[in-house]
């Protein structure tokens, strides 16, 4: 049996666990990206930058992920996934206040 056909079995017949893995690649696309993000904008800008978009893509990375480990009952990467997710939201309230303010650092 080869790998395709092995993975159409598995999902036809626990499609359940075919979503759920779907939502940790998913969550895994989304956290990988924000280094895509980062590196892009550094580029165009010269210089090492962190724009707004790699705190959103972050947060929204780390809790599809979370929602996954939690699904799988992975206590030590619940953990790991939880524990930067009120970092990721700290900084994004830091650039949003520093925006509304009129900071130059913003």
């Amino acid at each position: 049996m080869n790998f395709l056909s092995h993975l159409y079995t598995l999902a036809m017949s626990h499609p359940l666990d075919t979503i759920w893995t779907s939502i940790g690649f998913l969550g895994q696309a989304v956290f990988g990206v924000r280094f895509l993000i980062q590196w892009l904008r550094s580029e165009q800008a010269g210089h090492s930058v962190v724009p707004i978009a790699f705190w959103y893509v972050s947060l929204a990375g780390g809790a599809i992920s979370l929602a996954y480990a939690i699904h799988l009952q992975a206590w030590p990467l619940v953990l790991g996934q939880a524990m930067p997710i009120p970092i990721y939201a700290r900084n994004l309230y830091m650039v949003l206040r520093d925006r509304r303010r009129g900071s130059p650092a913003a």
